[in-house]
């Protein structure tokens, strides 16, 4: 037989089902049979899809590479690919031959999922049968993330969206009314601390409805031992998270409000930090569970999440976190003076607490990379918010309509921007791992026109959220209006004036948000747990700056009644 004849493995020989060779920890390999995947394999594949919330570590990439010294290490007529997953080594012999590529190290547990993207290391083998795997992946993408028409997209999104600005609006006007009560009158500082409360649905439960949206999306909720480790994990990371940034966020309340006066009141400072830590846990708690129940039932329903789970997050957020920090607040006050023990000790049962959700967080496999790594986001969009409570204390101070508009305004921008955060997000993790290029991308950086008038799914996304805005907001003026709220007329000028100021703020974040998330996926960290609270926290620093620039203008062009600044 001559030696081109030997290379080639017989045509009526089936190749053999691939192996899984991986270390029991004592020195041991043990091979496992697992089915093979090709592009007709009935195999769900499940497991090659990127799982949100796993740690970094335990992610890694999937790589199909010919074995270039097969010459030498075999019999010289075997073909083998070995397909390696973080140390595990998937062989696929075509003479039933096992090999362990040299050089790789496997110390894994056969439980541990095969996550990650599959690519090939040889361009030839795409055309081949064992190339399968690239095909299954893309099969497996369109089913996770179907193609939505506009129509689509705007019947599943409007009705959320409606939910959501009528919490809003129900929160400015609880804002308008609770601005006269004496605790915020004496305490200025709560001004400062609700921006960054109310944030905490953009850092946390937006967040959170994000990651869950995706892991609904690519099926991983269906299995329910999954789906109640992912829910404890969550819930627990929430806990920590809010107590921590509620805590922070009364301290930079306290400063922010202080560096104007220069006076500084130990029990107002304890009265904002007990209320703020309060407020930040019950709420998490409440909204957490609440966006479990959404999820789940959207994917009963077969709605995408991502459609629907983050509007509803944000509408109740600043409802129950509003209301709850008011009444705290106000529980608080009325004690300061009588109780002097009461905000301490809530204070230390709090952080008390802080360890023991800690512990349940990084022991979660689903929790533990987002618990380490996840940090920097939700600080930093906290003191870009308290920035933005800043710049409210002070508009409120100079002109009162500007509470009732402001929940409003930045409610509706935070809440569209996270849709399509949460939509791009999970298209990314549909392709691959973290920092797999999108194949649709041709730029980094996308200009307005490609991000608003090109014909991918995310300027169609784009283009049906931008449309819901004027609608919408009109709505919302005209209920304001009705229930006669608010400091300020609502007059043809100040409605101009609004839905200006909210198309700037929108389109302005729709445009961040494009680059932002591929820039992060490109950093390979993941845009869900990065990108909300960074560009929630933009539209509430924006979107109160020129509110309070748009009033300004108003009342520069004469539009003075009586209500306006009253």
């Amino acid at each position: 037989m001559s030696s081109q004849e030997s290379t080639n493995p017989p045509v009526s020989t089936p190749p053999p089902v691939p192996h899984l060779r991986h270390r029991t920890g004592k020195g041991k390999t043990e091979d496992t049979m697992v089915p093979r995947v090709v592009a007709s394999s009935p195999l769900d594949g499940q497991s090659l899809l990127p799982l949100r919330g796993v740690p970094a570590g335990d992610r890694g990439e999937t790589r199909v590479e010919d074995d270039p010294g097969g010459d030498e290490r075999g019999t010289g007529n075997e073909h083998t690919k070995y397909i390696t997953q973080n140390g595990l080594t998937m062989n696929d012999s075509r003479n039933g031959v096992d090999h362990e590529p040299e050089g790789i190290e496997i110390e894994t547990s056969l439980t541990e999922p095969l996550l990650g993207t599959t690519r090939s290391s040889d361009d030839d083998d795409e055309g081949e049968g064992d190339g399968g795997l690239s095909t299954f992946m893309q099969e497996r993408e369109h089913r996770s993330y179907p193609k939505e028409s506009s129509c689509g997209i705007g019947a599943q999104v409007f009705l959320p969206f409606l939910i959501a600005g009528f919490g809003t609006v129900y929160a400015g006007l609880v804002l308008d009314h609770v601005q006269h009560w004496t605790v915020f009158v004496q305490v200025t500082e709560l001004f400062i601390l609700v921006p960054s409360l109310l944030g905490l649905k953009g850092n946390l439960e937006m967040t959170l409805a994000s990651r869950l949206s995706t892991a609904a999306n690519l099926g991983i909720m269906d299995d329910r031992k999954k789906l109640k480790e992912m829910i404890l994990g969550n819930m627990a990371l929430t806990q920590c998270q809010a107590l921590i940034v509620g805590f922070l966020a009364s301290a930079a309340a306290t400063l922010f409000g202080w560096i104007p006066d220069g006076e500084f009141d130990i029990n107002h400072t304890l009265l904002l930090c007990a209320s703020s830590m309060v407020t930040a846990s019950l709420a998490s708690a409440g909204l957490g569970a609440i966006m479990v129940g959404v999820i789940l039932l959207s994917r009963k329903c077969k709605i995408n999440p991502d459609n629907v789970a983050t509007p509803i997050a944000a509408s109740l957020g600043d409802l129950i976190t509003l209301s709850l920090l008011a009444w705290i607040s106000n529980l608080l006050f009325k004690n300061i003076g009588k109780q002097h023990w009461l905000a301490p000790t809530i204070i230390v049962v709090f952080f008390l607490l802080v360890p023991l959700w800690a512990f349940l967080a990084c022991r979660n496999d689903y929790t533990r990379d987002v618990f380490y790594n996840g940090w920097s986001p939700v600080i930093t969009a906290m003191l870009i918010s308290s920035i933005g409570g800043l710049v409210l204390d002070i508009a409120i101070r100079t002109n009162e309509g500007v509470a009732v508009f402001s929940p409003v305004i930045n409610g509706v921008g935070g809440n569209i921007v996270a849709v399509q955060s949460s939509r791009i997000s999970t298209h990314l993790h549909g392709i691959g791992s973290l920092g797999t290029p999108d194949p649709e991308r041709i730029k980094k950086c996308n200009s307005p026109f490609t991000v608003f008038f090109g014909k991918d799914m995310h300027s169609r996304s784009a283009r049906v959220l931008i449309m819901m805005v004027i609608p919408g907001q009109l709505i919302f003026l005209y209920y304001i209006s009705y229930m006669n709220a608010g400091h300020s007329s609502i007059t043809l000028r100040v409605t101009i004036m609004f839905v200006t100021v909210s198309l700037i703020q929108v389109v302005f974040l729709l445009q961040i948000a494009d680059w932002m998330v591929y820039y992060l996926w490109g950093k390979k960290l993941d845009p869900d747990n990065f990108s909300i609270p960074y560009l929630t926290a933009l539209g509430d620093l924006l979107g109160t700056a020129l509110l309070a620039l748009g009033f300004l203008i108003v009342w520069s062009l004469g539009d003075r009644d009586v209500d306006i600044g009253d």
